[in-house]
């Protein structure tokens, strides 16, 4: 899968995903990350890009003509212009779609994900008009650009990809992939400052620890996340 990111801010990006497993998927050739600066595409002097915005208020805001320029030359550079692509475009908005796994699963059904990051008022509207196809929130709150809700994104589509995890169990049995929060896991040594492994773990019985484990999933999403037990109902996989 390919991620083409728009940003004022392309090195911050591509620091954040170029380590650990999105990193390595980055080298493999599981995924593939672009970066473009909407600043080379301001076609001024000073390759300024934002401006005042009509009506007044505080703030500047990032022009239309920039960022339709940059994305009309992301288009424009097919890996295979032989072959059709699913391209899909996001701008990271606190205005938009609240991310969550079932998002996450449908962005990763597409050949490729523009991403689009906003900074300081955001952008003019005509931009998002005629070249988004969604907005998209990692939560309801602000941030100062939208540089680290795109590395969140990709991180969250890309270990959906083969190849990226050392298999599908890997993001299958996470939170949220089947409604519920996971079950909490242990590792050595057994008895750490007084506590111990729950003893069903070492038991080698794994219906009783599939059991357990779906209990405690039960238990914690009823207990921190009961707007989506609605969800945790469904009959587990099997």
């Amino acid at each position: 899968m390919r991620f083409d990111i728009l940003t004022l801010f392309p090195q911050l990006c591509d620091t954040v995903l170029s380590e650990s497993i999105i990193g390595r998927a980055r080298k493999s050739g599981a995924i593939s990350v672009n970066l473009y600066n909407i600043r080379d595409y301001a076609n001024n002097k000073h390759n300024r890009v934002d401006d005042t915005p009509y009506g007044g208020g505080k703030g500047m805001l990032i022009a239309a003509p920039p960022v339709v320029a940059c994305h009309d030359a992301v288009l424009s550079d097919r890996d295979d212009p032989c072959r059709p692509e699913s391209v899909y475009t996001v701008y990271l908005s606190p205005k938009g779609t609240v991310l969550d796994q079932k998002v996450a699963k449908r962005l990763a059904s597409y050949d490729r994900l523009v991403l689009i990051c906003g900074h300081y008022e955001g952008i003019d509207q005509r931009a998002i008009d005629l070249i988004v196809d969604e907005e998209i929130s990692i939560g309801d709150f602000v941030l100062t650009g939208g540089e680290i809700p795109a590395c969140i994104v990709v991180d969250a589509v890309a270990r959906l990809q083969p190849g990226v995890l050392a298999g599908d169990e890997c993001f299958e049995i996470e939170s949220f992939s089947d409604g519920r929060l996971e079950y909490p896991q242990y590792t050595r040594p057994y008895d750490f400052r007084g506590y111990t492994v729950p003893d069903v773990l070492l038991s080698g019985n794994h219906a009783e620890i599939d059991k357990w484990r779906r209990e405690q999933s039960d238990k914690l999403t009823a207990e921190r996340r009961p707007d989506i037990m609605g969800d945790a109902s469904r009959p587990a996989k099997k």
